[in-house]
């Protein structure tokens, strides 16, 4: 197990069994990210990604008014804008990232500017029933370049997506769960907890199998459709041939509930 980094004091960093739980702690600026932070997350990610005995990742904030409320605008009117943004990560090391582990979002309040780009960027989302979503770097002058007009243009249909991104609107969780962007809306006091067990219900599963699968989502998504198979054709062989695909086979013809190699490297 790779030893923690030393983290800035607004990025808190726990452990649910084989569940990292990274949380922004700056409730007071409604977890807005100044430079440090967004770094600091990016840290703690990088850390939880090359520990073997992390499955899954949790991405939250502390409190109950704001997930993020994006990059923290009193440094930028001090500096200028864009300190956040973690060179090939992107802002809070999260909107430009690859991750190989499954990556929830436990939208603990309001995700809004960079803080919505960076739930839009996770594998699934949890969101408290309060919680509200958007993207107003339009009222400011500005476009949410940093992932979240893209994703919505590849998600949504054109003219859901303009009206997100032209409004620069709040919408409440339950309006982004019928757009698709919100998997789970659930009472602000369950949050995170409900995070945390569809972490553990997805790491139920084979890990190998849960990293090969992101990695094809992502080929599916960005190549044409040939590509995406030629990929799948490539990796098959050795996935099928696998201990984890094994294991499932035996595990299926006796009845029983398959004990994957989780927690190490194959």
């Amino acid at each position: 197990m790779p030893d923690l980094p030393v983290l800035p004091p607004t990025v808190r960093y726990d452990r649910r069994g084989a569940v990292a739980i990274i949380r922004i702690d700056r409730p007071e600026l409604r977890n807005a990210a100044d430079r440090a932070t967004s770094y600091g997350v990016h840290e703690a990610l990088c850390h939880a990604e090359a520990d073997d005995s992390v499955g899954a990742i949790v991405l939250t904030g502390t409190g109950e008014r704001a997930f993020c409320a994006g990059m923290d605008l009193k440094e930028a009117g001090q500096v200028g804008s864009g300190t956040g943004l973690v060179p090939g990560a992107g802002f809070l090391g999260v909107t430009e990232r690859r991750c190989p582990k499954p990556l929830i979002a436990a939208v603990n309040g309001a995700a809004v500017a960079g803080g919505c780009e960076a739930a839009l960027a996770c594998d699934l989302v949890v969101a408290a029933d309060h919680a509200v979503f958007g993207l107003p770097e339009i009222r400011r002058g500005m476009v949410a370049f940093a992932g979240g007009v893209q994703r919505l243009a590849q998600i949504l249909p054109r003219q859901k997506a303009f009206e997100v991104i032209f409004s620069g609107a709040h919408y409440p969780a339950q309006a982004f769960a019928a757009l698709g962007l919100v998997n789970r809306v659930v009472p602000g006091e369950r949050v995170l907890d409900e995070a945390v067990a569809l972490a553990e219900e997805v790491l139920a599963n084979s890990w190998h199998c849960l990293r090969l699968a992101k990695q094809l989502y992502e080929v599916a998504r960005d190549e044409k459709l040939q590509a995406a198979i030629d990929w799948g054709h490539r990796h098959g062989p050795a996935l099928m041939n696998s201990a984890d695909s094994r294991e499932g086979i035996a595990a299926f013809n006796q009845g029983r509930d398959a004990n994957f190699a989780n927690g190490t490297r194959i």
